[in-house]
C-alpha cells in the first residue's frame, strides 16, 4: 500500500483529512515550554510557543489560535490580563491559565478553567483541552439521510373494534 502524502498542516484520519488544531501555548520559563510544546505536538496539535504575554497576545492577533494555554505568574503581564484582553476580541476561544506557585486562584479570570502546576496529569490536560476544543466547535454533523419517515419494522396491526 502506497504511502499517502500529507499536505501540510493535516493529519491523515482514516481516509478524511483534518486541520491540526493550533494551540498557543505560553510560557516565561523556556524549559517548561519546551517540553510542553513538544507533548503537545507528539499528540497532533501545532503549537505557537510565546515566553511573554505581550509576544503571545501579538500572536493571537494574527488569527488562526484554536485555544489558549498560558503561564499565570509571568514578568509584565501576567496570564489572567491575556486571557481577558483574548476573551475580550475573542470571547468563544477557550482559554487555560496554570501556575506552579499558586495553588488555587482567588481572583475572577475568564480563563475557562485553571490548573495547578504538578496537581494534574497530563493526560487530564490533554482530555480537557479536546474536551474544550470540541464545546468550540460543536457536535460532529451527522450525515442527513433522506427526508422520508422510518419506517417500522412492526407490522401494523388492525385496530380492535
Amino acid at each position: 500500500m502506497a504511502a499517502a502524502k500529507r499536505q501540510p498542516g493535516t493529519d491523515i484520519v482514516g481516509e478524511n483529512m483534518r486541520p491540526k488544531r493550533t494551540i498557543l501555548c505560553v510560557d516565561d520559563n523556556e524549559q517548561a515550554l519546551s517540553i510542553r510544546k513538544v507533548m503537545l505536538e507528539t499528540r497532533g496539535y501545532r503549537v505557537q510557543a510565546c515566553t511573554t504575554a505581550q509576544q503571545a497576545l501579538e500572536r493571537f492577533r494574527h488569527g488562526g489560535i484554536d485555544l489558549v494555554l498560558s503561564d499565570l505568574m509571568m514578568p509584565g503581564m501576567d496570564g489572567a490580563a491575556l486571557v481577558d484582553k483574548i476573551k475580550d476580541t475573542s470571547p468563544e476561544t477557550p482559554a487555560i491559565l496554570f501556575s506552579g506557585k499558586v495553588k488555587a486562584y482567588e481572583r475572577d479570570t475568564r480563563a475557562d478553567l485553571f490548573l495547578p502546576k504538578g496537581m494534574y496529569a497530563p493526560m487530564e490536560l490533554l482530555e480537557r483541552m479536546r474536551a474544550m476544543l470540541v464545546k468550540k466547535r460543536g457536535p460532529k454533523r451527522l450525515p442527513v439521510a433522506s427526508a422520508q419517515p422510518v419506517q417500522s419494522a412492526q407490522p401494523k396491526l388492525p385496530a380492535a373494534g
